[in-house]
Parts: C-alpha cells; structure tokens; sequence
C-alpha cells in the first residue's frame, strides 16, 4: 500500500463537490420553551425505545442484556409506571426502530439517515415525542451540517472546513497515487489522520467525541474489471447479511450465505467488494468476535456515497454504546 499524509484543512469546493456541504448532516430539533437543542433521530429511537421496554415491564416480561431496550441511555427519561401498548403500536414502533436506524441497526453517522426530516416530523407529531424532561413541544427538525468551517489564508476569502473523514486526501491525490504506482491498477493507499464533526450528541466516554483519529484505506480497481484475482479463496465464506431489501420491508432479519453466491445473485455488487467483506469477516472472528454478534449492513441508496455502486458496514452487536450497535472501522464500498 501506498502511505500518503493529507492535509487536515479542506477548500469548501472539494467538499461541495463531493456533497458534504449538502448532505453531511444530521436532523435536529429544538424545545420551543426552554431552547434545548436535540438530535432527532436519536431522540425518536430513545422514546420509542422506552415506550417498548415499558410495554415489555408492564406485559411481565424479563428483559435481558441483549435486549436492545435493555441499553442504558444518555438521554434522561422520566421514570413513568409501566404502561402496555397496544400490538399495533408495537410493531409500529418497531418498524420505526428499522428504519431510523436502530434496534438494532446503527444509525449511521456519515449523512442524513433513511428517514427524512419530514418522515421524522411526522413520527414526532404522530407518536406525540416532547421533551422528556420537560414534556415540552418540540419544533420540527432541521438539518444541522457536521463539519467545522473555517476561513484559509490571510484574508479570510477561501471558505474551508476541517475534514470530517480522510478519504478525500486519497481521492485528490489519486493522480500522484496512480503516478507511484506506475499507472498500474489495481492498487490501494493507506491514511491515518485526525478527523472533526461537529455532533449534536456526543456519545458518553472516549470513543465518540468532536475530534477522533481514522484510519483509512483506499483500493482502487478498474471499473471495467472488478474481479478480484485471490476470489476463489474466500468464494466458501458464509457470512450474515442485512440487505437494503429487508430494511425496505421494516426488519433486522439478517441472511446467511456465502459470498460466493451473494456475489453470484448482486446481493453484493462484485469480487473485489466480496473479497474484502470476506477478509474481513475472517479478521473479526480471528481477533475473537462473538460472530453470532456481528452482520454486514448493506446502506440504502440514500446513505451512499454519490460514486459508490454499493456500500456494507461491518456492524457489532455490543453493550457498551448506544445504540448498542457499533460500526467497526471499515466501511466497503
């Protein structure tokens, strides 16, 4: 691999080109009365989320440690009597879960998620979600970009931000990658380097913050020839998968196959994606994983970066974060 050390300082037209300007974001909403600020997506999944485990208390049920309602929240919920939902209502909420990104698919930190801000508004104004503190009404969310902006140069005329991930270091310097490399492909690249968003919410303890270092890599192929010479190896490796089609239809019911065959039917878009998922795959179970914890996540078309064919995250069911769904740091697409 190719080493290659990026600037942290990025000229807004590289990240207006590559939509982040536009879509790097996250929903937000705001207390009319006292002013508390929100992140609504993560305010959704927790209500829902507290109304089912209530539901579930007061059903008599035993909630266990991976029961997704089970996760102890950031976010500080008034602590009402039980109360039992109609069966209707919990499989709404449910549904809802799914698609917002969480019990238990992650919601996912690079853009805007499935759900829209509309579809989200609605969601608040239909299940009647306020603040839980206060009970206070909350106006409708409105997207919040994540980047920090700064001014570059000595007249302060060139618009910039600090980079939220480290890919466009690679991509910009494809050109001199591709030069090294003596216009052979295929090739990867390799950055480790700070990276800055600007959360609504930060996640408690040390692993989600305002400023966290990536580490990247980048393998380039001709996108006339996405094979993968070493595909057979790894052809056998039966792996569990969430496509975008079961989260379409509301479910966290993951797949088993063999890459081989999810290649075959373009569940997973060609070899050199499956080879990866495949690795690593074999790399999570060599490290110790739980593997009956772990999936790959296909994003829908909407979370998808604008030059990407297809996109999985590797994802692990654990008990430390909330929502209790972590990505592992390698997104393939």
């Amino acid at each position: 691999m190719l080493e290659v050390d990026c600037t942290m300082l990025t000229p807004e037209v590289v990240l207006r080109t590559s939509g982040h300007v536009a879509r790097f974001a996250d929903w937000m909403c705001k207390d009319k009365a006292s002013g508390e600020i929100f992140r609504a997506d993560h305010l959704v999944e927790q209500v829902l989320e507290d109304r089912l485990k209530s539901d579930k208390e007061a059903r008599g049920q035993v909630i266990g440690p991976d029961d997704p309602t089970s996760n102890k929240k950031k976010l500080k919920i008034k602590k009402k009597a039980p109360i039992k939902l109609d069966d209707e209502k919990v499989a709404l909420y449910d549904r809802y879960l799914a698609q917002v990104g969480a019990h238990p698919c992650l919601v996912t930190d690079m853009q805007i998620d499935n759900l829209s801000g509309d579809e989200l508004a609605r969601i608040i104004k239909d299940e009647d979600i306020r603040n839980p503190q206060t009970g206070g009404v909350l106006e409708p969310p409105v997207p919040f970009n994540l980047m920090f902006e700064t001014q570059i140069g000595p007249s302060g005329d060139k618009q910039g931000y600090l980079r939220p991930e480290t890919a466009q270091g690679q991509f910009l310097n494809f050109q001199k990658l591709l030069d090294f490399n003596n216009s052979r492909m295929p090739f990867a690249s390799a950055s480790i380097g700070k990276s800055f968003r600007n959360e609504i919410s930060p996640r408690s303890g040390l692993l989600r913050v305002r400023e966290f270092l990536m580490a990247e890599i980048e393998h380039f192929v001709d996108p006339r020839n996405k094979k993968h010479d070493r595909f057979k190896e790894v052809e056998g490796q039966v792996c569990a998968f969430l496509p975008r089609g079961v989260q379409d239809a509301g479910s966290t019911q993951t797949l088993k196959d063999t890459i081989g065959h999810a290649v075959e039917t373009k569940m997973v878009d060609n070899e050199t994606l499956g080879y990866f998922l495949a690795r690593i795959w074999m790399f999570l179970e060599k490290i110790g994983c739980d593997m009956s914890k772990v999936r790959f996540r296909q994003h829908m078309r909407n979370e998808m970066a604008h030059y990407a064919s297809d996109c999985w995250d590797a994802e692990l069911l654990t008990s430390y974060v909330s929502p209790p769904v972590s990505t592992f740091l390698c997104r393939l697409q």
